[in-house]
């Protein structure tokens, strides 16, 4: 299993990995967020980010209510994808010399958190209700909203002007 522990053995063990595993990375994320903020050029999207920053911290507040719900203690384990997404993003923004294009950079590493986000905890949603946890599930809904309307204001800055300024 590679990455995963010995001790998953049941949908709840790996439940509990997963809410570990997406703790980690929102933590990550908020330590990613404010290096995008200072290089983006376009004020909506600094804007954005810095939004998206407050809506991580409050993530991180809600993932740790859903450890308790569950009877965890909150606690991280390293995710390695979210770690590959953020050092790629960091690569590609020192690469990126036109502050235009840089910026559309900046929206597309964006938008793979944002993906990345989005099919954790979708995945993570339908094991809560699997395993009678509609509580649960019900806190991570807010999340996956909040993660999907931020790829939606991305995807409609990129599309409106971003992506236009930097061809």
């Amino acid at each position: 299993m590679g990455l995963f522990t010995a001790d998953i053995k049941t949908l709840d063990d790996l439940f509990v990995h997963q809410l570990q595993d997406i703790y980690y990375a929102e933590q990550q994320i908020t330590k990613a967020l404010p290096k995008m903020i200072s290089k983006a050029t376009d004020p909506q999207l600094k804007q954005s980010f810095e939004m998206h920053l407050k809506e991580t911290e409050s993530q991180i507040k809600r993932l740790e209510q859903v450890f308790q719900m569950h009877g965890h203690k909150p606690k991280a384990v390293d995710c390695p994808a979210i770690d590959g997404i953020l050092k790629e993003a960091n690569e590609v923004a020192g690469e990126v010399g036109d502050k235009e294009v840089l910026d559309a950079a900046l929206v597309a590493s964006a938008q793979a958190v944002e993906h990345y986000e989005i099919t954790k905890y979708g995945t993570m949603i339908a094991w809560a209700k699997r395993l009678g946890r509609d509580d649960c599930a019900s806190v991570l809904q807010q999340t996956l909203d909040e993660e999907k309307a931020t790829d939606q204001k991305l995807t409609a800055m990129a599309e409106s002007k971003i992506n236009q300024k930097a061809a």
